[in-house]
């Protein structure tokens, strides 16, 4: 997905199978639900790369743990309402699709600026205070950044059922590179396409269609993961593409959805199990 984590979005209508129950098997979704019966391994899996392999924290958490170490300074603002007014800041930032397209290229500019004028809002704190603060956010987020657990068992899985995987991911190459490199992830797929590089992006349709066909495979006999319920969900349902969306975080999807994925996992260890049966 894109730099600060979940995002809802987009209309649809295919209903998922099941979703997790919390435990270690699935339950159904109320309502009717629609059998998919062509549960083939798929011929190709286009895969997310954040908040679907690599995890950086949950942001509230995170904007919160950094505010009670600032607590003296943002007094008389208590930390909690500090964090709070972040995370709906940065919400609205990246909720727009135009802003967002821009800003995922200069990430740490991008939060230092909301941090900016959120802190504009709060006297006294002052624009000093919201460099540091974010400065400190971007660098917990970095130092933070793991793999999901499973990630890399799942892409494994795959690959030994012979499915071809390209990794399909938004923002500079410079950024995506550095985790790509760091996390030894680029033996796992036979594509790497990083919006950066070849100048398209989703959820714009040659990005799924490039990645396509650059893994020989046709929609139809194509699987999508990913986290973004426009970008790996809504758009790709549109081209044909079957559509998995990846909770991690075990949130479950957020109210008033519009699309649905046609499944849901919380690993991409799980994967396999949607057709090696």
């Amino acid at each position: 997905m894109g730099p600060e984590g979940y995002a809802g979005a987009g209309a649809g209508h295919r209903p998922p199978l099941a979703v997790r129950d919390g435990g270690d098997g699935l339950r159904p979704l109320p309502g009717p639900v629609r059998l998919r019966l062509s549960l083939t391994k798929p011929r190709a899996i286009l895969v997310d790369l954040d908040d679907t392999i690599l995890a950086a924290g949950q942001r509230p958490q995170v904007l919160l743990t950094i505010a009670r170490d600032f607590a003296a300074e943002l007094a008389p603002h208590p930390p909690e309402d500090v964090a709070e007014r972040l995370e709906a800041a940065l919400e609205l930032f990246w909720s727009d699709p135009e802003r967002h397209k821009i800003a995922r290229f200069g990430i740490a500019e991008a939060r230092r600026s909301v941090v900016r004028d959120t802190f504009g809002e709060l006297p006294p704190l002052t624009l000093e205070l919201a460099d540091r603060f974010a400065e400190r956010f971007t660098a917990a987020r970095e130092a933070m950044t793991v793999c999901f657990p499973g990630a890399l068992e799942g892409l494994q899985a795959l690959r030994d059922h012979g499915v071809r995987l390209a990794l399909i991911t938004n923002g500079s190459s410079a950024t995506q590179r550095a985790k790509i490199e760091r996390f030894d992830l680029a033996g796992f797929f036979d594509h790497i396409q990083i919006e950066g590089e070849v100048g398209f992006g989703k959820p714009e349709p040659r990005a799924y269609h490039h990645a396509m066909a650059a893994l020989g495979a046709q929609p139809h006999e194509t699987w999508i993961v990913g986290d973004h319920l426009e970008w790996e969900v809504r758009t790709p349902q549109g081209l044909g593409l079957t559509a998995v969306w990846c909770d991690a975080f075990a949130r479950g999807l957020p109210p008033g959805a519009a699309c649905t994925p046609d499944h849901i996992v919380v690993s991409l260890s799980e994967l396999p199990g949607l057709f090696a049966r």
